[in-house]
């Protein structure tokens, strides 16, 4: 609902921090698990009535006309942030859960990042991620029934006109992904734009908050990388990783001390037509939530990436 782990962190501990206090009233009405959601729900409401929205570039404007031109600065903006996928895993081991967790968390991601109303959010959020039923959610915002229906319906629509469906976001064979990570990891790493062009769609996106100048169009997207991000084979190593229900590598630049240090977190939206969109989180504070160093030191003669 908040579009941040560190957000939602925090608000975890006060979702329990409230049950604590308030369990001597708990009447046992409904399950325990329905009091907390509902506590929890509550709490990222009152969160998000003082908070802006997280987008991600491509939600504040066009893309840049210019590739090779000067970049927009900064603006004064709390970017939307990326999903450790450990975070799934440690709550399903089943490998059928595990996909279905990742298609809800995509769902839960594109709705954090659409102009939904807090509640929308949430009652989308309830029903298609978490699978509550209509009733339970109407106890849990105070409403009713078909005020749920309602809101879910709009809901739905709204995310039907601005992103893709779930079968558009299908994931793609586990062997195919591996390969276009691989792949687009050694592209880095040699920067070599070329190799990297070839395992992009025509139509792929490029955006890495902070900046808020993004791109679109492979030939665009190749344009800038060539000119302002792989223009030194060895800049970059690449570590696997996934994030957002997606495939990720982490990138590691190196720096005057001739070190690799933490850069960014690219999460790759990966179709059968390759990959289709990348979003390099340029936050080193993401790091420690993927289970990440800040400084990557392979071991001597061992891999780099």
């Amino acid at each position: 609902m908040l579009g941040s782990v560190h957000d939602a962190e925090d608000l975890v501990q006060e979702t329990y921090l409230r049950a604590w206090r308030a369990y001597e009233a708990f009447e046992g009405r409904a399950s325990l698990r329905t009091w907390l959601y509902r506590i929890a729900t509550n709490v990222c409401l009152t969160a998000l009535r003082h908070r802006e929205r997280r987008p991600l570039p491509s939600g504040l404007g066009a893309p840049a006309d210019d590739p090779e031109g000067p970049l927009a600065p900064p603006p004064e903006v709390t970017w939307l942030q990326p999903y450790p996928e450990h975070l799934v895993r440690a709550d399903c081991g089943d490998p059928a859960g595990i996909v279905a967790a990742r298609a809800s968390l995509r769902l839960a991601l594109v709705a954090a990042l659409q102009h939904l109303p807090p509640r929308q959010r949430a009652v989308l959020i309830l029903r298609d991620v978490l699978a509550l039923r209509a009733a339970e959610v109407a106890g849990l915002l105070g409403v009713s029934v078909p005020a749920v229906k309602s809101m879910l319906q709009r809901a739905r629509a709204q995310l039907g006109r601005a992103a893709p469906s779930e079968d558009d976001t299908a994931e793609a064979p586990e062997a195919y992904q591996r390969d276009l990570v691989d792949r687009c990891a050694a592209a880095f790493e040699n920067a070599d734009v070329t190799a990297l062009m070839g395992l992009l769609t025509e139509d792929a996106v490029l955006e890495m908050p902070p900046t808020p100048s993004w791109f679109a169009g492979r030939a665009s997207v190749g344009r800038f990388l060539r000119s302002r991000v792989l223009t030194v084979p060895g800049t970059f190593r690449a570590v696997a990783t996934a994030a957002n229900g997606q495939p990720a590598l982490a990138l590691y630049q190196r720096g005057p001390d001739g070190a690799h240090h933490a850069h960014a977190v690219m999460v790759l939206s990966v179709t059968a037509a390759g990959i289709d969109r990348v979003v390099a989180f340029r936050e080193h504070g993401l790091f420690e939530l993927f289970g990440l160093p800040r400084t990557f030191a392979p071991a001597p003669g061992g891999p780099m990436g």
